[in-house]
C-alpha cells in the first residue's frame, strides 16, 4: 500500500488521481482541507505530520510512501509553522519510514532549497544551499528537511528527492503557485522581466511515480519543463481566460515600495501580503535551471508544452471556479 501525504494540496491530489488511474491502492493523509477526490481504492485519513503516534499508527503496511505534505509561505511571520511542518514533519515522516521498513520514500522539496536567487550560473542539483545566497526563511526549511532525508538514507532509507520550480496547476487559486492563476484573472497590471522555472503539475507527478518504480536512490532531480520570464506566464494565463495581460514594467524601485505597501496593508487588514520583500525580489530576479540529470536517468520522460499546460490549467480552473 502507498501513502501520500498532503493528499488534498496541489501535488498530492493529482498525484493520487493518477496512482488510482494505475490501478494503485493508496492511504491519503489530509491536515485541515477535506478532500474533494474520493475513490474506492483510497483511504483518507485526517492527521498531522507532526503527531508522532497517528503517523505510526497511519503507516501501519504502507510499503512506499509519498510525502508532498509542506508549509508554503514567504511571509516573515510565519517561520514557525514552516519549520515545524517542512522540518519536524519531515523528520517524523523519515523516522517512520524507518520503523516501517518502508521501501522507498519520494520526497517533494523545491529549487528553494538550492538557493535559487543566483542569475550568473545555470542552477543544477550540485548547488549547496548558503546563507549567502538570498534564500527564503522557506527554501532554508526545505534544505533542513532535505537533511533529514539524506539522514534516513545514511540509516538505510531507500529515498529520492525531487525539487520542482513553480508548479503549473489548477489547485486551490488562493493560495500557493496556482495564485498566479488569480492574479492574471484578475488582470494584474504589472510585470517584470524576471526569469524562472516552471513546471506542469502533472509532470511532476509523471516525474514522481517514475522515480519511485524505479532502481534510483539516494539523488535530487530539479523538475522543471521551462524557463521563462514572468511576463510571458502572466500573458500567457491571461490569454488563457481572455483577459487583459499584465503592461506595466515592475522597477526596483517600485517592488521595493509595493512589498512594504503590502506588509502594512496585511498587517492592518489580518491577510496575507500579496507581496513580500522575499517575492519582490525573487520576481526581479534571472535564474535559469537545468533539466537534464532528469531527462538522463528517465529516458522516455517528457515535459508538457507551456501553451499546453497553461491552456489546460486555465480551463479546469474556469470549471472550479464556475468562471
Amino acid at each position: 500500500m502507498i501513502l501520500v501525504t498532503g493528499g488534498s494540496g496541489l501535488v498530492g491530489s493529482h498525484l493520487i488521481k493518477q496512482l488510482v488511474a494505475n490501478g494503485h491502492t493508496i492511504k491519503a493523509l489530509y491536515h485541515s482541507t477535506e478532500p474533494s477526490f474520493t475513490h474506492q481504492n483510497v483511504q483518507w485519513v485526517k492527521g498531522n505530520i507532526l503527531d508522532v503516534v497517528s503517523l505510526e499508527e497511519t503507516m501501519k503496511n504502507i510499503t512506499h510512501v509519498y510525502h508532498c505534505a509542506a508549509a508554503v509561505s514567504f511571509n516573515p511571520k510565519n517561520k514557525k509553522q514552516l519549520y515545524q511542518t517542512n522540518v519536524e514533519g519531515t523528520t517524523n515522516i523519515v523516522n517512520a519510514c524507518i520503523d516501517a521498513n518502508v521501501k522507498k520514500l519520494v520526497y517533494v522539496s523545491s529549487v528553494a532549497a538550492l538557493g535559487r536567487i543566483r542569475e550568473d550560473v545555470m542552477i543544477t542539483e550540485e548547488m549547496k544551499w548558503s546563507a549567502t545566497t538570498s534564500n527564503s526563511e522557506y527554501g532554508k526549511t526545505k534544505y533542513l528537511a532535505e537533511m533529514q532525508v539524506w539522514r534516513g538514507i545514511s540509516e538505510g532509507l531507500n529515498a529520492v528527492i525531487i525539487n520542482p520550480t513553480i508548479i503549473l496547476g489548477a489547485g486551490d487559486w488562493s493560495k500557493g503557485s496556482s495564485e498566479i492563476f488569480q492574479s492574471a484573472y484578475n488582470e494584474f497590471p504589472w510585470f517584470t522581466n524576471g526569469i524562472s522555472g516552471f513546471v506542469d503539475v502533472k509532470d511532476v507527478v509523471h516525474a514522481m511515480i517514475a522515480l519511485m518504480e524505479s532502481d534510483i536512490v539516494e539523488q535530487r532531480f530539479i523538475v522543471s519543463g521551462h524557463n521563462v520570464s514572468y511576463k510571458k506566464i502572466f500573458t500567457l494565463i491571461a490569454e488563457g481566460f481572455n483577459k487583459k495581460p499584465p503592461h506595466k514594467k515592475v522597477t526596483p524601485l517600485i517592488a521595493a515600495i509595493v512589498w512594504r505597501l503590502e506588509a502594512i496593508k496585511g498587517k492592518l487588514m489580518g491577510k496575507e501580503p500579496l507581496l513580500t520583500k522575499e517575492t519582490a525580489k525573487t520576481a526581479q530576479a534571472k535564474v535559469n535551471f537545468d533539466n537534464s540529470k532528469l531527462l538522463k536517468a528517465l529516458p522516455t520522460f517528457q515535459y508538457t508544452a507551456l501553451n499546453e499546460t497553461i491552456q489546460r490549467v486555465c480551463k479546469e480552473l474556469k470549471q472550479k471556479y464556475n468562471l
